[in-house]
């Protein structure tokens, strides 16, 4: 039987979101919910949609359209509707209106507060503004923007007019931003001065103004004064944010639209390639984002959630939408999470009371470093939920994170899908039993399945996870490359999205993701996740963090080769590399031994701490690495390639 370490009580059961839409629809448990939502998409998602209370303008007439096939699903046809009339308009005439809707915090340690009315009056006031230079529906407008309060509002009021937004990562280089700017035909770029940054201000005007210059769509420039730095401001190209929004009416009609105007493009980085710009809609993406909170999160009105993370990527829109969609309140943060001292999270959540905290398991790795007084000092009583995503967990970790963050009360949701999906694939529920490192199955409404090279559903083994069915959050193809869509995820089994990631459900029925298919290992015809290498490594005491890659091997196909970060006071020597070779094949067999194990001070990541893998390989190897605008990090490729 599987190692189930937390349950939930009676009064997490009589709480949950989720409960009450099985009760509201008769279903007997979660397993039952699956099956006929699998069966019944359409039945399913007009079940959500009413659950989550969408504010329509005009009632759909047909649930679904699969007149195009299931790579092209149409939803809820014949609605109108706009994502901000949910997050914003409909709750002004409530009580929810004097309630908070946004904390945001500086690295500084400035903190601004929003009642639902005041971001729903600045929103309608950045709408006026981008009106005024000549935004309308349709349009694109690019948003380069650390985590701040006008972040929130330049997103919602993109929506109020039916302009569609390009969240850009804030730590992107000119080269990056020129690229998505440019491909998504932006007319006007919403950005800032700078932000902080480990105490340092970092100016991200002049790389926007170099970005700018290959951009021929590009008329204007709205630009957020957060650190009032001496920046250049090109007239009349460029307008101060303050300076427009503070003359402009608290009051906007908002559009009344289809339910399948789009409403973001959201670049994902490829293995090769350009990034690929994932087209959502407004009955999309956003009611993917409130149901998953509502259901996986169990996230409701009054509850405070913070997800580490950036506009540029997925969780960035998810947070906004999703919180704002249920009356939840969400906190962003501008900083690192160890700046000034390492429990900066800790102190955010204990000050501010978190209750949804969602962070990735490398932070966690990486905050575990500097000791346990650092987050046993803080009151985190609060803390309801605990949160994962981005990759697999490795088990000490997920055990530090559970005891030491939650006390062994907060259940951990992993959670895992993509940004092509709206939001998770698989997860866990905070009212089912929960096993380290696992997921508890997929989301309601997402029919995943793990399917073996014959495309049969396969359990026990690693195969391919993979979702048979259409569901509202999937993207509406790529951007102006409809073949380069149904290539990447529809080419396999006629009607299957391939989502590029090795799964296995275990005999007790939980589900474990082994890493992404294109960097599984194959030894000697023996395939392994390069997460069961790294959660073997990191269980050694003196590795810190890890990341495995295959290389190719005259007599075993590929053989394994690892990274490791030490931790302090291990020293690097040919004794701890030899042991660390026999230790992960104690744990995963002789065959699985790495042929070798290098040591690094640093590993490729983004910003939100995900190692790039592919980055490894390739530095280690010499090859192409592909699309690496995301890195954070570039130093660290010359760390892999110098290793030994």
């Amino acid at each position: 039987m599987a190692d189930v370490i937390w349950r939930p009580d009676p009064a997490r059961m009589a709480r949950s979101h989720l409960q009450r839409l099985l009760t509201r629809t008769g279903t007997p448990d979660l397993e039952h919910l699956r099956a006929r939502a699998a069966g019944d998409p359409a039945w399913f998602w007009q079940q959500v949609e009413q659950d989550l209370g969408v504010a329509w303008y005009q009632p759909y007439t047909q649930t679904l359209d699969l007149t195009d096939g299931v790579p092209w699903a149409r939803w809820f046809q014949g609605g109108k509707m706009n994502a901000a009339n949910d997050a914003l308009d409909k709750h002004i005439a409530t009580p929810r209106r004097r309630q908070l809707a946004l904390v945001w915090e500086g690295e500084d340690g400035e903190v601004r507060r929003s009642s639902y009315f005041d971001l729903w009056q600045e929103t309608n006031r950045v709408a006026n503004a981008l009106e005024e230079l000549g935004v309308r529906t349709g349009d694109r407008v690019g948003i380069f923007l650390p985590m701040l309060p006008e972040t929130a509002a330049a997103v919602l009021a993109c929506c109020k007019i039916g302009a569609i937004f390009i969240p850009i990562f804030s730590g992107y280089g000119a080269d990056a931003v020129a690229t998505r700017l440019r491909e998504g035909g932006a007319k006007v770029l919403v950005t800032a001065d700078g932000f902080y940054r480990r105490g340092r201000p970092v100016l991200q005007k002049p790389v926007a103004d170099q970005a700018a210059a290959s951009c021929p769509d590009l008329e204007h420039m709205l630009v957020v004064r957060r650190l009032r730095a001496d920046v250049a401001m090109s007239q009349p190209r460029d307008v101060a944010y303050d300076e427009i929004v503070a003359r402009m009416r608290a009051t906007y009609d908002t559009k009344q639209l289809d339910a399948e105007t789009p409403v973001m493009l959201i670049y994902t980085s490829g293995t090769t390639g350009r990034p690929k710009a994932a087209v959502h809609v407004h009955a999309g993406f956003p009611l993917k984002a409130a149901q998953d909170l509502a259901h996986c999160f169990d996230l409701q009105g009054g509850d405070l959630l913070f997800w580490f993370t950036d506009m540029g990527w997925m969780m960035g829109p998810w947070e906004v939408f999703g919180a704002l969609w249920l009356g939840s309140t969400m906190l962003f943060y501008e900083g690192t999470p160890d700046f000034p001292q390492p429990d900066r999270i800790w102190n955010l959540c204990e000050r501010h009371g978190v209750t949804h905290l969602g962070i990735s398991p490398t932070a966690i790795r990486a905050l575990m470093t500097h000791g346990l007084q650092w987050v046993r000092k803080h009151d985190l009583s609060q803390l309801y939920v605990l949160g994962s995503t981005g990759e697999p967990w490795n088990p000490d970790p997920w055990r530090w994170y559970f005891d030491e963050v939650g006390g062994g009360r907060c259940p951990i949701v992993n959670y895992s899908g993509g940004t092509e999906i709206s939001g998770g694939i698989l997860s866990c529920f905070p009212d089912s039993p929960m096993v380290p490192c696992a997921f508890a199955g997929p989301v309601p409404g997402v029919p995943a399945e793990v399917l073996d090279e014959g495309g049969h559903a396969v359990r026990g083994e690693v195969g391919e996870l993979a979702i048979t069915g259409p569901w509202p959050g999937m993207t509406r193809g790529f951007w102006q490359d409809r073949e380069r869509y149904l290539e990447t995820y529809w080419s396999r089994w006629p009607g299957v999205w391939v989502h590029g990631d090795w799964a296995r459900v275990d005999k007790d029925g939980f589900w474990f993701i082994e890493g992404r298919s294109d960097d599984t290992l194959k030894v000697a015809g023996k395939r392994v996740g390069p997460a069961e290498v790294e959660s073997a490594l990191v269980a050694h005491p003196a590795v810190v963090e890890a990341a495995a890659i295959g290389v190719p091997d005259e007599l075993k196909g590929e053989a394994i080769v690892a990274f490791c970060i030490l931790a302090p006071g291990a020293e690097r020597s040919e004794a701890l590399r030899a042991e660390l070779k026999a230790w992960v094949g104690e744990r995963l067999g002789k065959p699985l031994t790495p042929s070798d194990v290098r040591f690094v001070s640093d590993l490729p990541r983004t910003r939100n701490a995900k190692i790039i893998r592919r980055a490894v390989r390739a530095a280690h190897l010499g090859l192409p690495a592909g699309d690496l605008s995301a890195l954070e990090n570039p130093a660290a490729l010359d760390q892999v390639r110098q290793s030994g």
